[in-house]
């Protein structure tokens, strides 16, 4: 009897092993799936762009049509300019509302929030663009940096609300409960001691969207518009790389085909830069948080 148990929890162990390898396997080839796409545009990107990568592309401006060379200088600048203004706009905007919907969820308000940051995260850039084309370049009466700054922020909020409530919410209970506990107001504890705990996070969440709206293309079409020329006039038209990048890969000349290569992975290793810095100068500060 003892034996027959022995074989019939064998059989069983057998099945739950087997079991969890097939999951294994499985999670291991999503994964797989998930990264071949990445490392593929990486490596095609990097090898179709580093041949034609200079020093001259990165000071040089954009030469006229007919002539070879030249760079993308102002595309550059005007790229790091637009990602400056949208950060300022879309940062504290997100994270102060997502610290609202974390610490005191349960609200109208705080519903309306999730709401709205559910739609708003699932709108297109473009539409995005073109609202802000109608209550800033419209007014203003012209394409300037400063709009296509604040439709990039417009599209930062949402990822950057909802990186900021999911990191405040895995900060443990009992740590509010024993600052509060110290006297210490609630207000207090979320800024000094929650916001501090989950920092980290919340800049991984932040570097994410800055990520995202730096090859965004669509709304910069209705607000930044693009410039040939070097620009840092923010009620002006301003060029960015997304742009360039897009009339150089659509005109018929292989010289501006080849740039096209070599902005794309320019805007990638800026991305890769940006959050190199970030995390140098965070690191220390909030890795013993």
């Amino acid at each position: 009897m003892a034996e027959k148990d022995l074989l019939e929890k064998n059989k069983y162990l057998r099945y739950r092993k087997t079991k969890s390898n097939l999951i294994l396997i499985l999670c291991v080839l999503m994964a797989i799936i998930t990264i071949v796409p990445l490392l593929y545009i990486f490596f095609y990107t990097t090898a179709s762009g580093f041949k034609f990568l200079s020093l001259d592309f990165i000071t040089e401006m954009p030469k006229p049509v007919g002539e070879t060379g030249g760079g993308m200088y102002n595309a550059i600048v005007g790229t790091l300019i637009l990602i400056g203004i949208s950060s300022v706009i879309g940062i504290p905007i997100g994270i102060l509302a997502g610290i609202y919907v974390a610490e005191y969820s349960g609200g109208l308000f705080s519903n309306i929030i999730k709401f709205v940051t559910d739609v708003l995260s699932g709108i297109p850039s473009i539409v995005i663009g073109i609202f802000a084309y109608t209550i800033v370049v419209m007014p203003m009466g012209g394409f300037s940096a400063l709009s296509g700054g604040i439709a990039l922020g417009i599209i930062m909020i949402p990822t950057v609300i909802r990186i900021t409530e999911e990191m405040l919410k895995l900060v443990p209970q009992s740590i509010r409960e024993a600052s509060l506990a110290l006297g210490i107001s609630r207000w207090k504890t979320t800024l000094n001691i929650v916001l501090k705990t989950a920092m980290s996070g919340i800049i991984t969440g932040i570097l994410l969207a800055i990520a995202r709206i730096a090859g965004e293309t669509a709304p910069l079409l209705f607000t930044a518009f693009g410039n040939q020329f070097f620009s840092t006039s923010l009620d002006e038209p301003i060029a960015s790389l997304p742009i360039q990048i897009y009339n150089y890969a659509k005109s018929p000349y292989t010289d501006w085909h080849e740039q096209a290569w070599a902005g794309a992975l320019i805007l990638i290793l800026l991305v890769f830069v940006i959050n190199l810095i970030v995390r140098f100068f965070t690191k220390s500060k909030f890795t013993n948080s």
